[in-house]
């Protein structure tokens, strides 16, 4: 039976989670999901707190929102106490049962005969949403693909609580319509291990069947809004800054290198505190290594800044890059390491325990840490920025290992497997 037949069982698809804008990573994976969809035909539409796409396929509900202020409030009672107290309680219902009434409208006005929770009935960010959602796919029996990024007890912050009941109820709930989809194969275990659910693996995916478009005009000055001197190289490190994504080894090969580099960090902060970034800039001192914060002229779109810069996206800067950095110590799966692949820039990764078990392992040739930078990562380095024939057969190489495992033509697979067996059951 082909994809298309297949895929013709299912009209709607309904795709919920807090927030749907942006580039965050949920945001981000639901759009490839969303693109493979569409190829095959399938209407996607929308549920979220924050929404980008098509208004006339959304619908947005400000509660659905983990900023929104009553469900800030929630968290900041909930977590860090053994009790939540009566009150809270009577807040979360009130506004579950509000977020429930929007979820019972969307599905009808848009005809939804699938859902995809993106995230929400997995990390426990808008608890009331979770709760909505499991009670209306407890009710309608709804087909049902949970699609799960991080658990929350991958999080220090929501491992004491007020809610655990909560939590084994809708984080995630055990429902027979329900499929799990987790993205690396330790989630996989923790959830049959906590939870006795099966699931899916389904790893982050790029469009590797369609290599990125050749530069344009418009990118033509990035190395130069960069402060990117003629004779000096380039290396991205393409994360947020916290401390998890080990950015000070970044800053110790770059040092040790002795080479004229530059390092490149495209984000900011965010909301986790400046206090690793302020390390980082001492550090740097310390080190003697150029490293600069560009997350003023790196956006989701282009256009031009307060002062008359312009604004790059990140993939307009992936392609002048020299090395790209990713010494992450935690990672639920490595979007940036794909990215690296996709605009087939050589890569030096720290062995993150995702990396060793689900990426490693398919066969990529990159420079290794293993928790520190060795003086073996340096000179490979090296030679790799050096040899040109080298760094592009690694980089050829890389991507055809990508394009086999980790392409849409895996989730067009993993969907198409999915949907057979719903029709079987239906």
């Amino acid at each position: 039976m082909n994809t298309a037949k297949i895929f013709g069982a299912v009209k709607n698809v309904g795709f919920i989670s807090t927030r749907l804008a942006g580039t965050d990573g949920v945001s981000l994976e639901t759009f490839k999901w969303v693109t493979v969809f569409e190829e095959a035909g399938v209407n996607c539409f929308y549920f979220a707190g924050e929404l980008d796409r098509d208004p006339s396929k959304s619908y947005l509900v400000e509660e659905a929102h983990f900023q929104h202020p009553e469900i800030a409030e929630i968290n900041t009672n909930c977590y860090d106490h053994s009790a939540r107290g009566r009150e809270v309680t009577r807040q979360i219902q009130r506004l579950k049962r509000h977020l429930k009434d929007h979820l019972y409208n969307f599905l009808q006005r848009f005809n939804i005969d699938l859902i995809v929770p993106q995230n929400a009935l997995t990390i426990p960010i808008n608890i009331p949403l979770g709760l909505a959602i499991t009670e209306v796919i407890a009710e309608t029996d709804i087909p049902t693909i949970a699609h799960h990024h991080d658990f929350y007890w991958e999080r220090d912050r929501f491992m004491h609580s007020g809610i655990q009941d909560y939590l084994k109820m809708a984080f995630p709930p055990n429902l027979p319509s329900m499929d799990h989809i987790v993205i690396n194969t330790f989630a996989d275990e923790q959830l049959s291990l906590r939870c006795g659910l099966s699931a899916h693996v389904m790893p982050n995916i790029m469009d590797f069947e369609n290599p990125p478009p050749p530069t344009d005009e418009y990118t033509s000055d990035v190395r130069a809004a960069l402060g990117i001197e003629e004779d000096e190289l380039f290396i991205l490190q393409p994360t947020r800054v916290v401390a998890r994504k080990g950015i000070e080894h970044a800053i110790e090969l770059v040092h040790r290198l002795g080479m004229k580099a530059k390092l490149v960090i495209s984000h900011a902060s965010g909301d986790e505190g400046y206090d690793y970034e302020l390390r980082l800039k001492e550090y740097s001192k310390i080190m003697g290594v150029n490293t600069v914060f560009v997350s003023d002229i790196i956006n989701e779109k282009r256009g031009t800044t307060s002062d008359g810069r312009k604004i790059y996206t990140l993939d307009d800067v992936y392609p002048h890059a020299d090395l790209v950095t990713y010494p992450s110590t935690i990672e639920g799966f490595g979007n940036a390491f794909l990215e690296a692949v996709y605009f087939k820039r050589p890569v030096v990764v720290n062995r993150y325990s995702i990396y060793e078990k689900d990426i490693k392992p398919k066969g990529f040739s990159v420079i290794e840490l293993n928790g520190y930078v060795t003086q073996e990562a340096v000179e490979a380095t090296k030679k790799i920025l050096k040899d040109s024939q080298l760094c592009r057969q690694m980089v050829e190489h890389n991507y055809q290992v990508a394009l086999k495992h980790f392409s849409f033509s895996i989730l067009r697979r993993n969907l198409k497997t999915y949907l057979a067996e719903r029709c079987e059951m239906g």
